[in-house]
């Protein structure tokens, strides 16, 4: 599977756009923002429905309150700010006035992971994953490319339920055409393989896909599955495709510790254990630089995947 890396769209502009087409269709809708909708790209709703739209400031403890009373009547509301401050600061809101309630309340955290770049560790969420994904009600999806994303927003403003979907800063590659279909309950076999089960998700997924045709080269065969939904995760599909590996690697732009990395190893432990890899930010703050540094740094670059991939495959080998 070949993509054009050097071709990348935003896919904050995407999220913001289908807001607003959304929003022609559905009266229901409503924005919240926590005076960050330039970054966020909800702008794009604002101006179209500002009577709609609610900035609440630098206060994201009461964006998601609001968005819980709005949610309490009937009301389709998306609230947006960047990972680390809607699932960090408004952790008990979330958890207590839209999780525990079951409120219909779409929680949408920009700038995930290290990609956010020279805002530095205290903008980079890598535990936002895990913080959601640990919280009774709530559904996680991370998409990967601009149509993912598309699909991924327009199936949020149509079921029901809390929902956190998680979108990065970096403009993305596109990995789907016209022809994908996201599907809330299946993971994405994108390459099949025998020597290992390669389970990743987000932006990371087009760093895989490369390292993959580069491992293809010299004669390794991976298989790629694509994760959208971390939660609930998809058992069947993974267990079924590393039932053909026995040995697994995850990757993922956040930390190891309660992210994708975390939820494949839960679920194998309990139905098929076998040895598994995790690829992500060893319990780390992130730090500043450019984003394809920082990528390349802490290990989720296509080249430095495919090193250690390789790496991990011929380990695997001589342990049998």
């Amino acid at each position: 599977m070949i993509i054009d890396k050097k071709n990348r769209k935003s896919i904050r502009a995407v999220f913001g756009k289908t807001l607003a087409e959304l929003g022609k269709t559905n009266s229901n809708i409503v924005v919240l923002d926590a005076d960050l909708a330039c970054s966020t790209q909800t702008q794009i709703f604002a101006k179209e429905f500002p009577d709609r739209f609610f900035d609440t400031g630098i206060a994201e403890q009461d964006m998601i309150a609001t968005a819980a009373g709005l949610a309490s009547v009937g009301k389709i509301p998306f609230a947006a700010s960047f990972a680390m401050f809607i699932t960090g600061r408004a952790y008990d809101q979330v958890r207590n006035s839209v999780c525990y309630p079951k409120f219909n309340v779409k929680i949408v955290g920009t700038h995930g992971g290290v990609t956010v770049g020279e805002d530095g560790a205290s903008h980079q969420a890598l535990e936002d994953i895990s913080l959601m994904r640990g919280i009774p009600n709530m559904s996680v999806i991370v998409p990967a490319d601009c149509c993912e994303c598309e699909q991924v927003i327009k199936y949020a403003a149509e079921n029901y339920g809390p929902m956190y979907i998680r979108i990065p800063r970096t403009n993305v590659c596109d990995i789907f055409d016209e022809n994908y279909k996201f599907d809330f309950n299946k993971a994405l076999v994108l390459e099949e393989g025998s020597d290992v089960t390669v389970i990743t998700n987000g932006e990371t997924l087009a760093e895989v896909i490369e390292a993959g045709e580069n491992l293809k080269k010299l004669g390794y065969s991976i298989q790629i599955i694509h994760v959208p939904v971390v939660k609930p995760l998809d058992a069947t599909t993974i267990i079924d495709s590393v039932k053909k590996t026995n040995f697994v690697i995850t990757v993922e732009n956040h930390s190891i510790t309660g992210g994708l990395g975390s939820a494949v190893c839960e679920l194998l432990s309990d139905s098929y254990p076998v040895t598994v890899h995790r690829i992500g930010v060893k319990d780390t703050f992130g730090q500043s630089g450019k984003w394809d540094f920082l990528l390349d740094y802490y290990g989720l670059s296509a080249d430095k995947l495919t090193s250690s991939i390789r790496q991990y495959i011929e380990e695997f080998r001589l342990a049998k």
